[in-house]
């Protein structure tokens, strides 16, 4: 079980349709095509008790409650009624079952992070973050070019004051930054590199995981949670996949992960026994082919919950030679 050190022995399924975070439309539909794709009936097929908790609806925020930051952060209040509604809603869910949060752009990982954050100190555990994706989101509105949200994430859930407002003050349980692993970053703002580093964000790009493989890197951070008996955080983006087989994304960028090396990552993770929640962020079907990313991403989760090769189903083709 992937959730082994935890009490918890049910999967607990959240829609966030949030796409105010990006300025590509059509993520909003993420939830209901990871639905169709059926994750919910391959996770009870492998033994899990699930339930949908249906789609997130934001906490509405006026302007007088949460402080803008200076810079450039479009739809700010809107991210701020999303993340504060989704933070209370993560710690809840966390309190009796694995969460999964089905978005939706990346910008919801603020709240499902640091409501994962919450859950964590209230277990007197330190939270780990594997952020899987093709870029940091370690933006500020001052340091980002295009203002979208979803570029800001990590630096609004390690508690970056800049960001503090979408929580309404200051992050009570920020994710110290050496605990975010990031894995695939191959688009990067050149002060957003700086900010990494200056920030002690691990980051292993694809030059890493051309060099070495994906089993070094993530090895590294499963050691360091178990080490300290920590809790690991997993965030998919549909871009941390090649475009060739997750054409689903509005932020594709060439040289993703092969399906092999994402499909490892997700079993060795599942061997770990460390995971004990998961983003799956920026599915839009309104560019997916036939539902291949969904699918694709539907598979994945399966692997982290344990499916194993030769349990894997053959895909039934999308056309046929020929009649019956």
């Amino acid at each position: 079980m992937v959730h082994s050190n935890t009490p918890h022995s049910s999967i607990a399924l959240l829609g966030v349709p949030v796409q105010d975070g990006t300025h590509e439309k059509g993520c909003l539909m993420g939830p209901d095509a990871l639905r169709t794709a059926g994750i919910v009936e391959t996770l009870r097929g492998l033994g899990f008790s699930c339930t949908d908790h249906g789609d997130l609806s934001p906490v509405t925020t006026g302007s007088d409650s949460i402080s803008e930051p200076k810079g450039k952060a479009i739809n700010f209040a809107k991210i701020a009624g999303w993340t504060q509604s989704l933070s209370d809603k993560a710690l809840d869910m966390a309190r009796s079952s694995f969460p999964l949060f089905m978005g939706g752009d990346h910008s919801l990982s603020m709240g499902s992070v640091a409501g994962m954050a919450r859950y964590a100190a209230e277990q007197k555990r330190d939270l780990f973050v594997l952020w899987l994706d093709a870029h940091p989101d370690f933006n500020l509105p001052k340091t980002s070019d295009s203002g979208n949200m979803h570029g800001m994430s990590v630096a609004a859930f390690c508690g970056l004051s800049e960001l503090s407002g979408v929580y309404g003050g200051p992050l009570e349980h920020p994710v110290n930054t050496s605990h975010v692993h990031m894995m695939g970053i191959r688009s990067v703002d050149r002060q957003e590199r700086d900010l990494l580093k200056q920030h002690h964000v691990c980051v292993n790009d694809m030059r890493i995981l051309d060099e070495v493989g994906v089993i070094k890197p993530l090895q590294q951070l499963l050691d360091a949670v178990k080490q300290q008996d920590a809790m690991l955080h997993v965030s998919l983006d549909v871009d941390f996949l090649d475009p060739s087989i997750a054409p689903a994304v509005g932020t594709t960028v060439p040289g993703g992960a092969t399906f092999r090396e994402a499909h490892l990552i997700m079993e060795l993770l599942h061997e770990s026994g460390c995971v004990t929640s998961l983003d799956l962020v920026e599915l839009n079907p309104f560019l997916d082919h036939r539902g291949k990313t969904a699918e694709l991403l539907t598979d994945l989760t399966a692997s982290l919950f344990g499916r194993k090769i030769f349990d894997r189903p053959t895909r039934r083709p999308h056309f046929r030679h020929g009649t019956d």
